[in-house]
């Protein structure tokens, strides 16, 4: 399938910044209606959820997995996506060409310079579309700590912001911002956007309507980020992703999908691995591993009816999905209204709730 088909053009100016303050502000453009497009706001939700609905959250907790660093005089973006061991992460490295096997590279922030930082990594392999394999200099206990002293929060590229430099250290309240407020388990480089519009008092009127709510871990990775850069979808590749979907959560699941009840995936995230963990009769299983799962039009959906998410890039897998979902002219059709009606682009910007109509 050509990566033509799933190009729009958007203007840059609708590319959020900043997320909606306070968060269930953002606008929701509702898709749950085959044929309609109505206008609403996040805080609308629960009048368009059902008693019996279940609601499934990504609780991964993105870590600060972006960092600043030196190599000699060269100055390097470290953004880590998927680790191999307790210290050792594959990377994207801006600047990274003249980075060799055996190169030290020395992390700093606004109040540690490199040549006073004791947090340093090594580069052990660069591949090419893989990006660089680093290993810290700490143990491994020790990371988590490293990484929230020296660490940014991952944000996609299209979200600008400062290298670090006194003044503008805590300007912007990422670390806040770039977090769902039910994040549990560590790990995630990306966030799974479509929860950050999620309230304490939206998930209570959600409870009160009698929508069940499970959740499942599935750690974003920043290869979710990455442009398809092949002509065609079936010469690209994902990068896998670890997660998990305990007993439980597949109980209540399995158990709503035989009475009838709708299955809502909150974001394009709890959507791949509930379709990873699912077989073709429609039964979810439990899970704990990688997947690399790519969904395009033309696939069946085995679990969900609906899904909760942002708006997505042209020509990025998330849209391929998202048409996968709907159909691809009316998510085109879709796209152009909220353009029209300047919804707000991307991870911090506005969100959707869309009807599944390819289903098994």
């Amino acid at each position: 399938m050509k990566i033509d088909i799933f190009d729009f053009e958007l203007p840059k100016e609708l590319i959020a910044a900043q997320p909606a303050n306070p968060r269930d502000t953002s606008r929701l453009l509702d898709l749950s209606e085959e044929g309609c497009i109505s206008d609403r706001y996040f805080y609308n939700l629960p009048e368009l959820l059902h008693e019996g609905d279940v609601l499934v959250f990504n609780d991964t907790k993105v870590i600060p997995a972006r960092l600043y660093g030196a190599r000699g005089e060269a100055l390097v973006e470290v953004t880590l996506y998927h680790p191999v061991d307790g210290i050792s992460w594959w990377s994207f490295i801006k600047n990274s060409k003249r980075l060799k096997s055996g190169d030290i590279i020395r992390f700093y922030t606004s109040e540690i310079s490199a040549e006073k930082s004791d947090f340093t990594a090594m580069v052990l392999e660069k591949k090419e579309d893989d990006g660089v394999l680093i290993s810290f200099n700490c143990n491994p206990a020790e990371l988590g700590h490293k990484l929230e002293l020296y660490g940014f929060m991952p944000l996609p590229p299209y979200i600008k912001r400062d290298k670090p430099q006194p003044g503008l250290w805590n300007k912007f309240n990422d670390k806040e911002n770039y977090q769902t407020v039910y994040a549990k388990h560590e790990g995630a480089v990306a966030a799974p956007t479509a929860g950050l519009h999620f309230t304490p008092d939206i998930l209570e009127k959600i409870r009160d309507k009698g929508v069940e709510e499970v959740y499942l871990t599935l750690h974003v990775g920043a290869g979710t980020f990455l442009p398809v850069k092949t002509e065609d979808t079936k010469d690209h590749k994902m990068h896998a992703e670890y997660g998990i979907i305990t007993p439980d959560t597949v109980d209540v699941i399995n158990r709503a999908k035989k009475e009838g009840r709708r299955v809502i995936a909150v974001g394009t995230t709890s959507l791949r691995l509930l379709e990873s963990a699912a077989d073709n009769q429609g039964i979810l299983h439990p899970f704990n591993g990688e997947t690399d799962i790519f969904i395009t039009p033309g696939y069946k959906f085995k679990i969900i009816d609906m899904i909760i998410t942002n708006f997505h890039l042209p020509k990025s897998t998330l849209f391929m999905l998202i048409c996968a979902i709907a159909g691809t002219e009316r998510m085109k059709e879709a796209y152009a209204h909220a353009i029209k009606e300047k919804y707000r682009f991307y991870s911090y910007g506005d969100s959707s709730i869309i009807k599944c109509v390819n289903k098994i």
